[in-house]
């Protein structure tokens, strides 16, 4: 389908929300419904030809006790939503999605077998999956979610200030642990799992305390002064990155559940933002490949972040009181 009025004047809603509305739910049940009544399941699940041919469409009761092997809801059984079949969670759908995706191909219709009164088809799997992910895509698109079906899997995509990042960075720090922490944390950031987002953040907090380890010192605070060196040694500067490193760790003691009154998804996505452009990921002989800020600053205004969701004063306190008991980050 041709691009809609809305998208070509750029009146699109932003891609934010990552709940499916009833609608969307309901829209994207039937999508898969309309690609299983055109034979788009029929390759791996063939109704055969009496007359010896292999593929005459799709045979939805292989279809359906697939689905049901796999704990997967069968879109037909939510083609009338009553009080008495509730609406499948996300994640089901998410599911069906996927398993939708492995299991399409693009029906070629062959000839007509006016005998059998059925019409034999070819299969052509790569367009089929291509344009179910398209299709799915567009979907997600149109409806302002913050998901795309890729490669197979539905995944959500990071706010924009991070998607280009998280997508480009390639972390080779020459310490093979922080780069494990910090591929893991990528990957779970990107799940689609509001709880497995939260769980990022850990190993982004673990990265900053792998991070005070590295550089040789006696003490903690010794390590800590040798990395921001390297960041810099114009005052100015260096006095901006250390102020930056005290505010890094007031996320981490700070922005955990529980702990503010702003929904998990919100505070996940701060603080890897926060994270993500901490001038700690841009130390000299560390993680010199990732994306630099511009010009003019100095990894992210924090603050700017407090005052972007309610109560705005996240950040409180003087910086001093920011540090560990030990006068360290």
């Amino acid at each position: 389908m041709k691009k809609l009025f809305t998208e070509r004047h750029g009146a699109m809603k932003p891609r934010v929300a990552d709940v499916l509305d009833s609608g969307v739910r309901r829209g994207l049940l039937a999508f898969i419904r309309t690609r299983i009544e055109e034979h788009w399941f029929g390759e791996a699940f063939p109704s055969a030809c009496g007359d010896g041919y292999a593929y005459a469409g799709c045979d939805e009761r292989k279809l359906q006790d697939s689905l049901r092997l796999y704990d997967v809801i069968w879109p037909g059984d939510y083609s009338s939503l009553t009080s008495e079949v509730p609406e499948p969670s996300d994640g089901q759908v998410f599911d069906l999605i996927e398993f939708s995706h492995e299991h399409v191909a693009l029906p070629i219709e062959g000839s007509f077998h006016s005998y059998m009164g059925h019409t034999h088809y070819g299969y052509d799997k790569e367009k089929g999956q291509a344009k179910f992910e398209e299709d799915i895509n567009r979907i997600f698109e149109r409806n302002g979610l913050a998901f795309q079906l890729k490669s197979g899997e539905v995944e959500r995509i990071a706010p924009a200030v991070l998607q280009e990042a998280l997508a480009e960075t390639k972390f080779k720090t020459g310490d093979s642990i922080l780069d494990g922490l910090l591929e893991t944390s990528r990957h779970k950031f990107l799940n689609r799992s509001l709880s497995v987002r939260l769980e990022s953040l850990e190993k982004l907090w673990d990265v900053w305390d792998r991070l005070k380890t590295i550089e040789a010192g006696k003490d903690k605070k010794a390590r800590v002064t040798a990395i921001l060196d390297k960041a810099g040694n114009e005052p100015n500067f260096r006095e901006r990155i250390e102020k930056e490193a005290l505010e890094l760790s007031e996320i981490g003691k700070r922005l955990r559940p529980g702990r503010l009154p702003v929904s998990p998804d919100v505070r996940a996505d701060m603080a890897a933002s926060a994270c993500q452009r901490s001038p700690r990921l841009k130390t000299s002989g560390l993680l010199q490949n990732l994306p630099r800020p511009g010009p003019h600053h100095v990894g992210v205004n924090v603050r700017h972040l407090a005052s972007l969701v309610e109560p705005p004063a996240i950040l409180e306190g003087p910086v001093a009181g920011l540090r560990d008991d030990d006068g360290t980050f």
